[in-house]
């Protein structure tokens, strides 16, 4: 199939992909007083006594946004934010169809990040959760960083911590199948964008040690001269032995491979120079960095890509549906990192060990106990980390 012809027709014909819908009626005299005037009076008091009665008396408590700016949206880069429309839309429909939640598209028209981040916080009020999705970096995580610190509700950018999730997910179950320790691979990135950055801080956290990233520049040191602010950050815990070079160059000897760049980067030679059972997620988007097969011709032992044509794909719905449905169960103020942590280990967890192997480390998308395992795992550390309400 032509997909992209084919939902160029669709989209035509289906005039968008959500709509509102009513649950209650208001087709006679007395639902039309309940559901509006002059009943519809005392619970806005019973909400203006007492705010946290919004979660029960409106849709709030199952009503994620799904805001972007249009700046980086899928591979297309700043499209804007009318354009963004059919992703936002997209990510409505498996917010439903994964984790039963009812999501709103919101494309903000501005780019200044103080600008952007009053304009969500103004609205955070109608809303249990807000999910940032295809900002551009760094702006991306300047304006997660202080929407977390003035929104009483979950705010997620899936683009960074969707990624995370699933990319520690998968490389836990990877390592393993090589029969290797995280404390003692090297891992290098090709690039050092909000992906890349976010993975490295969820790896960090796990227990990876030694850990590179590399952008078209070459490899990302502390006092590096390119570097944005974020980028800088995270050079100083990351690349410790300050190496140098091409992408070439830092895949020797290494461990793994983990590609949120461009295509066609890798080639089987320069796997071939990684160490023995090297472990290769190529997850460039429509076309990774380096072929499934083609990692394999160079010695790869487990290739991952985004792709949903090959084993071990690195697909955020194995994520956000299950840690916002985890979230909003326990009405959590936050989603803070030992939550993505439970919902890492709740997804390598649900490959027993008689199963996992080279093509199945991660559960594919459709997986029914995917959401439910990834919920109660992120609910649970909701509690323990005291960031939930109930």
């Amino acid at each position: 199939m032509d997909y992209a012809k084919e939902s160029l027709r669709l989209h035509q014909q289906w005039g968008g992909k959500i709509e509102v819908v009513a649950t209650v009626p208001a087709n006679d005299q007395e639902s039309l007083s309940l559901a509006y005037t002059p009943g519809v009076a005392q619970p806005c008091l019973a909400i203006r006594d007492n705010i946290d009665r919004s979660y029960e008396l409106t849709r709030r408590h199952n009503l994620c946004a799904v805001i972007t700016d249009g700046s980086a949206v899928l591979g297309l880069g700043d499209i804007g934010p009318e354009a963004g429309m059919p992703v936002m839309e997209g990510k409505c429909v498996l917010f439903k169809t994964f984790g039963g939640i009812d999501a709103f598209p919101l494309c903000v028209k501005t780019q200044d990040v103080d600008e952007f981040v009053q304009t969500v916080y103004n609205i955070s009020g109608s809303f249990g959760g807000i999910n940032l999705e295809d900002i551009a970096a760094p702006r991306c995580f300047e304006i997660e960083r202080k929407l977390k610190e003035k929104c009483d509700i979950p705010v997620f950018h899936d683009d960074q911590h969707g990624t995370a999730i699933i990319a520690l997910a998968g490389l836990t179950n990877a390592l393993k199948v090589v029969g290797k320790n995280k404390e003692e691979v090297r891992v290098v990135f090709s690039g050092a964008g909000s992906a890349a950055i976010s993975i490295t801080r969820l790896l960090l956290l796990a227990g990876y040690r030694d850990i590179t990233l590399c952008d078209k520049f070459g490899a990302i040191y502390q006092g590096c001269p390119q570097l944005n602010w974020a980028q800088q950050e995270i050079a100083k815990v990351t690349n410790l032995e300050g190496r140098r070079g091409n992408l070439a160059d830092l895949l020797v000897g290494a461990d793994v491979f983990i590609g949120v760049s461009a295509p066609g980067l890798v080639t089987p030679d320069m796997v071939r120079t990684m160490e023995r059972d090297a472990i290769v997620f190529a997850c460039a988007n429509p076309t990774p960095e380096i072929f499934p097969d083609d990692a394999r011709l160079g010695g790869a032992r487990v290739v991952s890509t985004g792709r949903s044509d090959f084993p071990n794909q690195i697909n955020n719905v194995l994520a956000f549906p299950g840690v916002f449905r985890g979230a909003f169960d326990v009405r959590a103020r936050d989603i803070n990192e030992e939550m993505k942590m439970a919902a890492a280990q709740a997804l390598a967890g649900l490959i027993s060990e008689e199963e996992l192997s080279e093509d199945y480390i991660i559960p594919k998308p459709f997986d029914p106990r995917v959401v439910p395992a990834v919920a109660e795992a992120v609910a649970e550390a909701a509690r323990r980390t005291g960031v939930a309400r109930i």
